[in-house]
């Protein structure tokens, strides 16, 4: 049977969920993903006023959760086992601004770290195609970006008239067969380049983080890459056995548009 909760409906679910409320309160969380890994949230709700969505109506304005929780969640994890924790959060850029006033400053000098000690680090964003207006000046404007930068990840949808957005006001003047058109544009770009990074990793050998088994291979992750939506790295499991869960040094032996395979070193 299925059940629909809203945002601030926490205790009911937990109590269909069989978990203690009171042990929730202190970080006792009920982990729903595979044990290696588990997401954050760092925040609730949104203070931008993107036109086009409507997630502070849905969710209301940015609450951030408060570094000494998010620490002491981390270590329980950790304590259970849990390898990878994935930070997730409606508008991550605006952590802490509500409570500490101010941007972490450690977060800029981090980012200057990681582009000095990793040239080859992972740039991932999401685009939208059809807002109101968009011409094809400006789809061809996004594609040119696209190829310019070449991300490592990519994601495209559609716009969407929400009521009560300010997009709303306008009218939604780009049929839905074009923005179709659009969506399938871009990843067509971004599929070409994907296989491009791709194939540049073959030889190379990565850690990788084993998730499952399926048919005949084990499937796992680059630290480059999340559960579900991103690229995976298959193993063949004919002669090797690998334990979810596990991070094994793996070479990539070739790799497809989205996806890489490799044997273990």
């Amino acid at each position: 049977m299925d059940h629909y909760f809203g945002t601030r409906d926490l205790p009911l679910l937990l109590k269909t969920l069989g978990a203690n409320y009171q042990h929730e309160l202190v970080g006792e969380r009920l982990i729903t993903t595979p044990r290696h890994f588990a997401y954050m949230k760092i925040s609730e709700g949104c203070d931008r006023p993107c036109s086009f969505c409507a997630i502070p109506l849905m969710r209301g304005m940015h609450v951030s959760k408060p570094i000494e929780q998010l620490v002491s969640e981390a270590k329980l994890l950790a304590s259970k086992g849990t390898k990878e924790l994935l930070l997730i959060a409606q508008d991550s850029t605006y952590y802490g601004l509500d409570i500490y006033k101010e941007r972490r400053k450690k977060t800029y000098q981090l980012i200057e770290k990681f582009k000095e000690k990793i040239p080859g680090i992972a740039l991932r964003t999401t685009m939208i195609a059809g807002y109101p207006g968009e011409t094809e000046k400006d789809h061809q404007e996004m594609i040119d970006f696209i190829k310019d930068v070449r991300f490592d990840r990519l994601g495209i949808f559609e716009y969407s008239h929400e009521e009560n957005t300010h997009a709303h006001l306008l009218h939604d003047d780009v049929p839905a067969a074009v923005k179709q058109e659009r969506v399938a544009a871009v990843m067509a770009v971004q599929q070409s380049i994907s296989a491009a990074i791709n194939e540049s990793k073959v030889g190379k050998v990565f850690k990788v983080l084993i998730d499952r088994k399926e048919g005949n291979y084990f499937i796992g992750r680059t630290e480059a890459d999340s559960p579900e939506v991103d690229n995976e790295v298959l193993i063949e499991a004919k002669d090797v056995y690998l334990k979810a869960g596990s991070f094994t040094k793996i070479k990539i032996t070739s790799a497809g548009e989205f996806d890489l395979f490799g044997i273990p070193v």
